[in-house]
């Protein structure tokens, strides 16, 4: 028998979806003035992700923590899945079709919160002594995380098997790690890092960085700065962006997002995002620096080492500071899965936030939310 307690307001973070909601409607109203027909898919999009969001914010996460290595497991099959099973678009195998219902899904998207999840539970299983994690318990983390970055590299998605890569020995950081590990990390990066351009690396990864350290940038790059330059401090009307009207920007409305912003709120529509953005991140960092439960903990840093690099990535991509890379600008590009996965992620927070004290069950079974 359920039953609801309003006391559960008094606990939900809405600070955190109050700097959400304007994302989403901005983003909307942006694409809908490129492509009509794709701001409709995306609200069908942004009504599954809710859907999605109430249904992980009423599991009981704390009593289920047995089935977290089950789903980091079962998400690891997926994209050994993608290897012998997946189906191939522009020369990446990175989908998984689903029978039936004509359309695909992308494992390495939502290996994300599984991972994030699974570092949690293991770092609540064994905390960080002082002075950090030692070589022993670095490196038995640090096997979960490799795993999937290996292969979803393999696919080949560099991109996203850096951020998981970021994310996880981030959250590692954050919670601590003995000061040599990270000494000999950051020297063996120095030294692997042309070995790794040289024979690791794809052909068209390595056109990617030598377009971003040539003198001339790329079409798509020359194309967006023109279209932030010609933002001014306000932007322009709709008839008068002629960069996504004439459709000289390319991938308006996901990858270079961030011109098409500029161009039609300039430079304090600009500033006015990454503000929100700002905010957002040092939210739920301070969230994650004044708890002491690993779980909130893990999962509020991940987060927001999460749209850190997404959104610094992204914008750094658009005005030819970064190689451009398939990083979408978070809750903002249009797309599905990345919007999903950042819901979901928010959804796991809120529940841990929200339903953090241990007597939320009582005797009888019922669930109270305390």
């Amino acid at each position: 028998m359920w039953r609801f307690d309003k006391s559960i307001l008094s606990q939900f973070d809405f600070f955190s979806m109050i700097l959400i909601i304007p994302l989403i409607i901005i983003s909307n109203w942006l694409i809908g003035e490129a492509v009509p027909a794709l701001a409709e898919k995306q609200l069908a999009y942004v009504g599954v992700a809710i859907i999605a969001f109430l249904g992980v914010f009423i599991l009981p996460i704390r009593k289920m923590k047995w089935v977290i290595p089950f789903i980091y497991w079962l998400n690891i099959l997926l994209l050994l899945g993608v290897e012998f099973f997946g189906h191939a678009r522009l020369g990446a195998q990175r989908w998984i079709d689903i029978p039936f219902i004509n359309a695909t899904i992308q494992p390495s998207e939502f290996v994300k919160p599984a991972l994030i999840l699974m570092l949690a539970y293991l770092i609540d299983k064994t905390p960080p002594p002082i002075g950090g994690y030692k070589l022993k318990d670095f490196a038995r983390l640090s096997i979960y995380i490799l795993i999937p970055f290996i292969l979803i590299a393999k696919e080949p998605d560099l991109g996203t098997a850096l951020v998981l890569l970021l994310i996880g020995f981030g959250i590692l950081f954050f919670v601590g790690i003995y000061w040599k590990i990270l000494a000999v990390i950051a020297a063996s990066i120095l030294i692997l890092s042309p070995l790794a351009y040289k024979y690791v690396l794809h052909d068209y990864q390595k056109v990617r960085i030598q377009d971003f350290l040539s003198e001339k940038p790329s079409y798509h790059v020359q194309q967006s700065i023109i279209a932030i330059g010609s933002g001014g401090w306000t932007g322009k009307d709709k008839e008068d962006a002629t960069q996504t009207q004439m459709k000289f920007l390319p991938i308006a409305t996901s990858d270079f997002i961030f011109a098409f912003v500029v161009e039609r709120t300039g430079f304090l529509g600009a500033f006015a995002l990454i503000l929100n953005y700002i905010i957002l991140i040092l939210h739920l960092l301070s969230l994650s620096i004044f708890n002491k439960d690993y779980y909130i903990k893990v999962v509020t840093v991940a987060t927001s080492f999460m749209i850190f690099i997404y959104m610094g990535v992204n914008i750094a991509m658009t005005i030819g500071f970064a190689p451009v890379v398939g990083v979408p600008l978070p809750m903002f590009s249009y797309g599905g899965s990345s919007f999903l996965n950042f819901m979901i992620l928010f959804a796991i927070m809120q529940n841990l936030i929200t339903f953090r004290y241990k007597d939320m069950y009582d005797k009888r079974g019922t669930k109270s939310f305390l």
